[in-house]
């Protein structure tokens, strides 16, 4: 019997629920995404505050539970005190659970670098003060921003309410602002966007890549488990074909 893999996955709405892209990605494979949740009330800075000290505590939750690998699923919530905090959230939880760990800040950079993106147009569901948090995150990874534009969304919920077609439009506005961008990013976990990633990427003519979609390629990628998923963009094609398609 093939050996299930348990991954596990620290959410911020309460319920801690699974995020739905990980099941419409690896279905059918050998893997288990389980969640905790941290209940963050708000997204923004002060949000983020109120409810960061309660993620080693789930990691290791997470870890008794039989998780083998462990993300933390929120773009700005480990991007928004900058790129030492990130990391340093991201070793002291590998250290405490002994199980190798990243966060969806990590999973962005990472997924930009294997689409080879150095300038990227983004569309958030930020506030302009996250929006700009970002841009400097991501300088620091020499990854010039030629366009941000946010939703300016702080309620957790309302996130997975925006509608496609508003996200297309907002995709289209930040690629069109100019600056040459080589790919779209849509920074923001609670965005529902892995099923805009194909026609997007048909209409721009530019690979695309999002928080949720590259948390769990980049999750999975850690755990040291195949990460690919045909039919869902570049950045899930298997590597020989993306090396050609590039």
């Amino acid at each position: 019997m093939t050996p299930v893999h348990i991954l596990g996955l620290i959410v911020p709405p309460a319920a801690g629920l699974v995020p739905c892209d990980g099941p419409a990605l690896y279905s059918g494979r050998p893997v288990r995404f389980i969640a905790r949740g941290l209940g963050l009330p708000v997204v923004s800075a002060q949000g983020f505050d109120s409810v960061v000290d309660r993620v080693l505590r789930l990691a290791l939750e997470l870890r008794e539970a039989g998780a083998q690998a462990i993300s933390v699923m929120g773009t700005s919530l480990s991007f928004y005190r900058g790129v030492a905090f990130a990391d340093e959230l991201r070793d002291r939880m590998r250290e405490a659970t002994g199980v190798p760990c990243t966060t969806m800040s990590h999973a962005i950079v990472a997924s930009l670098r294997r689409l080879s993106i150095k300038r990227v147009a983004i569309a958030t569901g930020y506030t302009d003060e996250l929006n700009e948090r970002l841009v400097s995150y991501l300088a620091a990874f020499d990854i010039a921003v030629t366009r941000i534009e946010g939703l300016s969304i702080t309620n957790v919920d309302a996130l997975s309410q925006v509608p496609a077609s508003t996200l297309f439009a907002l995709a289209e506005r930040v690629v069109a602002a100019g600056g040459a961008p080589q790919g779209l990013l849509f920074s923001n976990g609670g965005l529902l966007t892995l099923d805009l990633h194909v026609p997007l990427e048909a209409h721009l003519g530019l690979p695309v890549t999002s928080s949720s979609p590259a948390g769990f390629w980049d999750l999975m990628t850690v755990a040291g488990l195949e990460a690919s998923s045909p039919r869902h963009g570049r950045l899930f094609e298997p590597e020989a074909r993306l090396e050609r398609a590039s």
